[in-house]
């Protein structure tokens, strides 16, 4: 059978159409290829312009279709790429809805993965396009693990500011690399051995990008059954590395045999052993564990084995790990309180969550959208008149400036104090309280040039919530600025 040739035309739009869907949906890149491809103007939103991409792309199909249903098959080697990549743009937008009830269904049902009743229609679509069976399997897998990283990457980091516009950006990117044809390719199921290391200051959600990051892996779809192999939402397991004393961290992390040591009367499975080949660790607090857990984590990263307290048998760890902290590594690295070897395995990708203050300094209702949806969170309603009671009461107790320390995690519990009792005055220490101090001694004549310096440096830092911001500003370098801080805090 003669094979069929694209024609310049269908070639320059179905380009566009391979070239959206590797897209990261979080990127400019993408929002702009949708409008060429809908043929929308700049002022289309994102929906609207996703919406009519959908819909040339299905009148595209529909015309090669003319003379019966067309495969992957039918066209050479040069356009047969592209074709398909068409089709599974086109499969995959028919049951995006169908993934996101499927979603919200699965995380209702909890650990028990439930059955997928759309699995054989979507499927039957791509093998009927010429997508081989385990191919079809592997995409329809890739279509359910897409679906889940936008929903909790989108839903789970609110704001539109630039730094949780990248923030977005580079989770989608840890989770799929830069180019998602590789990662389809090479790394589907390789992912274990890339490791992530979550920066930034306490409270501005560190936890929630892990989330995103540990329930968006990749879970085969089991044909037999209908359901995927595992549900979402025990394939992501956190741990608080420091609220553990040192005695119980390592059982808490390998598990213990029974006998172990005094009180282990039964064995005991850690986060390591309960974590299966398609799930993540997340170890919160990475900067406050001692050497010697520094030293068993590492092996575990480099060999993929690890031993229970009190036991020999070697166990195998299969999933991937997170971690975070809100301490600097540099500083605990060169006070060789963190092993550079551990930092280089941990460190496959940095992802820096930015601080409330940064996100409010670069777009101001970004603390709108939050007290918003912080309100409907709590109550279950959108309550526009306690969302206007709260930002009264920051409006007049907190003030501009205030520089929130302890991030969103503070603001939400403003919120429900301001609920409580309709009042909220912040921690003790701010940046006004330093300016106010600063001014009143400038002005008594009596503040030498290291104590002013000291006191500008602690506002810039109470301000901006971190040593580097305050330093870009005082063109100083980090350790100064840290070293007049705390002169500060002696004063």
């Amino acid at each position: 059978m003669k094979q069929k040739n694209l024609t310049a035309n269908d070639k320059e739009f179905f380009s566009l159409v391979s070239e959206a869907a590797f897209a990261n949906p979080f990127s400019h890149q993408r929002i702009e290829l949708d409008r060429k491809i809908s043929g929308s103007p700049q002022s289309t939103s994102r929906k609207e312009a996703v919406a009519e991409a959908v819909r040339k792309v299905n009148k595209r199909i529909e015309k090669l279709d003319d003379n019966g249903t067309v495969k992957i098959q039918d066209f050479k080697k040069t356009d047969s790429d592209l074709i398909e990549h068409l089709f599974l743009f086109d499969v995959f937008h028919q049951f995006v809805n169908q993934f996101d009830q499927l979603i919200i269904d699965q995380i209702a049902a909890g650990e028990k993965s439930i059955s997928v009743p759309f699995a054989k229609e979507a499927l039957y679509l791509l093998t009927r396009r010429g997508f081989s069976q385990p191919l079809a399997n592997r995409y329809f897998s890739l279509f359910y693990q897409i679906r889940r990283a936008f929903h909790f990457i989108n839903r789970g980091l609110l704001g539109q500011c630039n730094s949780m516009m990248m923030l977005r950006t580079n989770l989608w990117n840890n989770i799929f690399t830069h180019d998602i044809r590789y990662y389809e390719r090479y790394l589907w199921d390789k992912m274990e051995d890339f490791s992530t290391l979550l920066l930034g200051p306490t409270g501005c959600g560190k936890g929630a990008a892990a989330a995103a990051i540990g329930q968006s892996g990749f879970i085969p779809f089991d044909e037999k059954k209908q359901t995927f192999a595992e549900s979402f939402t025990k394939t992501f397991i956190p741990i608080n590395l420091s609220q553990y004393p040192e005695t119980l961290l390592e059982s808490e992390l390998f598990g213990h045999n029974k006998g172990a040591f005094t009180g282990a009367v039964e064995s005991h499975n850690g986060v390591f052993t309960l974590c299966g080949p398609h799930g993540s660790i997340f170890l919160d607090e990475i900067g406050d564990v001692s050497i010697q857990v520094q030293i068993k984590l590492l092996k575990i990263l480099e060999e993929r084995i690890f031993s229970p307290v009190g036991g020999h048998k070697k166990c195998h760890f299969h999933g991937r790990v997170i971690a975070a902290t809100n301490k600097s590594l540099e500083q605990l690295r060169q006070k060789e309180k963190f092993r550079d070897d551990f930092y280089y395995r941990l460190c496959s990708d940095c992802i820096t969550v930015p601080s409330l203050q940064q996100r409010i300094q670069e777009n101001p209702s970004e603390l709108d959208e939050l007290i918003a949806h912080t309100v409907e969170r709590i109550t279950g309603h959108k309550a526009e008149d306690l969302v206007g009671t709260v930002k009264e009461v920051i409006d007049k107790n907190l003030g501009e400036d205030y520089h929130w320390p302890g991030n969103v995690r503070e603001l939400a519990q403003c919120v429900r104090r301001v609920v409580i009792k309709r009042d909220y005055t912040g921690t003790a220490a701010n940046s006004q309280d330093t300016k106010t101090r600063l001014l009143a001694e400038i002005d008594s004549g009596k503040l030498n040039a290291q104590d002013l310096l000291a006191a500008y440096c602690t506002m810039l830092y109470q301000k901006y919530g971190t040593y580097e911001q305050a330093a870009q500003v005082t063109q100083l370098d980090r350790r100064t600025v840290k070293k007049y801080i705390e002169h500060s805090s002696t004063l």
